[in-house]
């Protein structure tokens, strides 16, 4: 059985719809001014992302969960973007196809926010 690697990801509706056509299988590919797909490592800073930035730029943000094959990821060093919870992988856009082909499993949303002004209760 292979070893695998939680990661964690926020994304706003239009990649939430994109994953939900995949089946919950694959993030869709990256858009030409984005170069590098970048899963984060824990769940508090995926959620500052979906929460503060997600929905201030779309309405709503959404915290994924999924599981990467460990061996498969170890080729992409850590990168601390900041305070020691601001931790993610760069992965070049041109490489997300063999990324996904990696998760085990399937994406999961942990986390949903909504603007107030979504909101409908």
């Amino acid at each position: 059985m292979r070893e695998k690697t939680i990661l964690y990801r926020p994304i706003g509706p239009k990649e939430l719809a994109l994953i939900k056509k995949s089946l919950w299988r694959k993030f869709p590919p990256r858009l030409p001014e984005q170069p590098i797909f970048y899963p984060v490592l824990n769940e508090e800073y995926a959620t500052q992302i979906a929460r503060d930035w997600n929905v201030k730029a779309s309405g709503s943000g959404f915290v994924t969960r999924f599981a990467v094959n460990s061996e498969f990821i170890k080729k992409y060093p850590v990168q601390t973007v900041g305070g020691s919870i601001y931790k993610e992988l760069w992965v070049p856009a041109e490489e997300l196809e063999e990324f996904n082909s990696n998760i085990i499993g399937k994406i999961e949303v942990i986390a949903e926010f909504f603007s107030k002004e979504n909101d409908l209760g």
